[in-house]
């Protein structure tokens, strides 16, 4: 048995706080002031485009408050799958936080957006497949 690989991301806004920053050029630039505080760590994987958006990966880690531009390397944990594609890969411990961490993240996204918990083999294989059409010739 292998381990699983692990991906490298970057946060970007912090649970429970207003202030979002954004990954750009190598470094976390303020972005925007939100009206309402992320119930995760929110960021992205850098260089790992979502063709559903056309940005980095989105990504969320569990738990207590990251300061933005943590930068944590981790096997998935799960994937937070979209309607429109803009999945999320969730990090940290599906157990540990069941409760109210992935309650929270899946009552912020409206019912439009079907927002389903899928598991770790689910998010490999997601970014699995990006990662080879990133690599293909002419993606």
């Amino acid at each position: 048995m292998t381990s699983p690989r692990e991906w490298g991301g970057v946060v970007e806004w912090s649970r429970g706080t207003l202030d979002r920053w954004v990954w750009r050029g190598g470094e976390v630039v303020p972005y925007r002031q939100e009206p309402w505080a992320a119930p995760v760590n929110y960021g992205c994987l850098p260089g790992l485009l979502n063709p559903a958006d056309g940005s980095d990966v989105d990504a969320v880690w569990l738990g207590e408050p990251l300061a933005v531009g943590t930068r944590l390397t981790l096997p998935p944990a799960g994937l937070l799958h979209l309607a429109d594609g803009d999945h999320k890969v969730i990090f940290g411990s599906l157990e540990e936080h069941h409760g109210g961490d992935l309650l929270a993240l899946l009552a912020w996204f409206g019912p439009e957006r079907e927002a389903r918990l899928l598991g770790p083999e689910d998010a490999e294989a997601w970014l699995a497949g990006l990662e080879q059409q990133s690599a293909a010739p002419g993606a």
